[in-house]
């Protein structure tokens, strides 16, 4: 049995691998791993009464409640809506296209807060949107469905950014050959596409729901930030600061964060198991 080579000894395929390493090292290390290092290190400070009295405050465990529910909600219908756009691009040949592929990174290169002032001066009961919905006696703006619809376009391009090229690599051929053993579209779909789209939608989803948890300048602009109903934990940190309550503002931050790498977590070992059974399904 041969021994594996140690990392950093072996001969890597592109020049420069120890000077490139290293950099991505103290980029990592300087603009991710030592801010998150300082504010655990400031919660450290905090006693364990102190640090669960702040994250268990009732106002602040509804503020959980409703920023998990509503990353789900928004998940489920930026995961469907995502899957419809991606297919819409990547199948179909119609003026404008190229126009639906680059507007599907709008929210990226948008302030959220601005994207969520524009949803709020649609979705207002006079707006151009909102006008219907409030005919209906249905209320958007300032209300839970409006922080679903702000996190939906907030968190919309990565499901379509992950499902649009497994599209484009798998091709049409597949569906093709099962349409000629006597399979239906839908079969087709459900049996020989989806399996393949697996892995990407459920990466897609995973980011999608990590962006949720954290969005805060689209959903404050639109939901109204009511208490106990529509304040989402990025909003209460913003509160504890404004109250000058750092260590409740770190220790609500944690929390958020910890959440979020271990749904990144998560997500990298789903990811690596999926690609290991499809490798021994082929």
């Amino acid at each position: 049995m041969s021994k594996t080579p140690i990392f950093f000894l072996q001969s890597p395929l592109l020049p420069g691998f120890g000077l490139s390493f290293g950099f991505s090292v103290f980029y990592l290390s300087l603009v991710i791993l030592f801010p998150l290092s300082a504010l655990l290190l400031y919660v450290s400070d905090m006693s364990w009464a102190q640090y669960w009295q702040a994250i268990s405050d009732p106002r602040v465990v509804q503020s959980y409640k409703v920023t998990i529910s509503g990353a789900f909600y928004s998940t489920v219908i930026a995961l469907l809506i995502g899957l419809l756009i991606a297919w819409i691009i990547t199948r179909y040949d119609f003026p404008g296209r190229r126009l639906v592929d680059a507007l599907v990174d709008l929210p990226f290169a948008l302030p959220t807060s601005v994207a969520g002032l524009t949803l709020a001066t649609l979705l207002v009961p006079n707006g151009w949107l909102g006008q219907y919905f409030e005919a209906a006696g249905i209320k958007m703006a300032y209300a839970y469905p409006g922080l679903v619809i702000a996190m939906v376009f907030t968190s919309l391009p990565f499901v379509v950014r992950t499902v649009q090229p497994v599209l484009q690599s798998l091709g049409s051929e597949y569906e093709e050959a099962a349409r000629t053993l006597g399979a239906k579209k839908w079969q087709s779909f459900v049996y020989v596409v989806l399996p393949s789209l697996a892995p990407a939608l459920i990466t897609g989803a995973s980011q999608s729901f990590v962006r949720s948890l954290g969005e805060f300048g689209a959903v404050i602009m639109i939901a109204g930030n009511i208490p106990y109903k529509t304040e989402v934990s990025s909003l209460m940190i913003f509160v504890r600061l404004q109250e000058f309550n750092y260590p409740a503002a770190a220790a609500i931050a944690s929390v958020i964060l910890l959440a979020s790498l271990f749904l990144l977590f998560t997500l990298q070992v789903v990811q690596g198991r999926l690609f290991k059974w499809q490798r021994q399904g082929r």
